[in-house]
């Protein structure tokens, strides 16, 4: 994402480079930062996949406790960081379910495990997914970049990017709309 794309003005944080600060310098700044992003979103992907309130915060805090652990491990050619921390919170959630199951003496099913690829494969898919989707949203013009930027990764309403930017509500939906429109053209099989 370029930086005429990123909120207020701003570069789009380098959550790449964060990971790589952690891992090779234990920078506490940038993890803060990387915990103040992914900490709140992981917590809301595991309890939109189920998981109650307070089991979320713990995985979340449990996701981003072995971020720090294992930082050194990051390899920004095989997964972005997005990537890379939603893998490490998705296979703590399985690890709790199975654990949960083996508390109640439940023999595992193997039909119960949802049906993904195996993590290496999820792990390439997403990273080429998401390889993809920057190169498109690049492709926009700096108008819909920026909106489809504070709509989608900033999570804000439309009428408070209209607000923000002085831009009448429905230029941000027609911007939104044309950019969503581009997108879908030049990302095709991943919409």
């Amino acid at each position: 994402m370029t930086a005429g794309s990123a909120s207020a003005g701003k570069a789009a944080p380098d959550f790449d480079g964060l990971l790589r600060a952690i891992g090779h310098e234990r920078d506490r700044k940038a993890f803060a930062a990387l915990f103040l992003h992914f900490a709140p979103r992981i917590k809301a992907y595991l309890m939109r996949a189920g998981t109650a309130a307070n089991m979320a915060e713990e995985l979340a805090q449990e996701t981003m406790l072995t971020v720090w652990q294992k930082a050194a491990s990051f390899d920004p050619d095989k997964a972005g960081a997005s990537v890379w921390i939603f893998t490490i919170a998705r296979n703590l959630r399985i690890d709790q379910i199975r654990r949960e199951k083996s508390a109640a003496k439940y023999e595992p099913d193997p039909s119960d495990e949802p049906d993904l690829p195996p993590p290496s494969d999820a792990i390439v898919l997403a990273s080429e997914r998401e390889n993809r989707v920057r190169k498109a949203l690049k492709s926009l013009s700096e108008e819909q970049a920026k909106i489809v930027q504070m709509s989608f990764f900033s999570e804000k309403p439309h009428a408070e990017i209209a607000r923000d930017l002085g831009i009448p509500l429905g230029t941000v939906k027609s911007r939104i709309r044309l950019a969503m429109d581009r997108l879908r053209n030049l990302l095709g099989d991943l919409t």
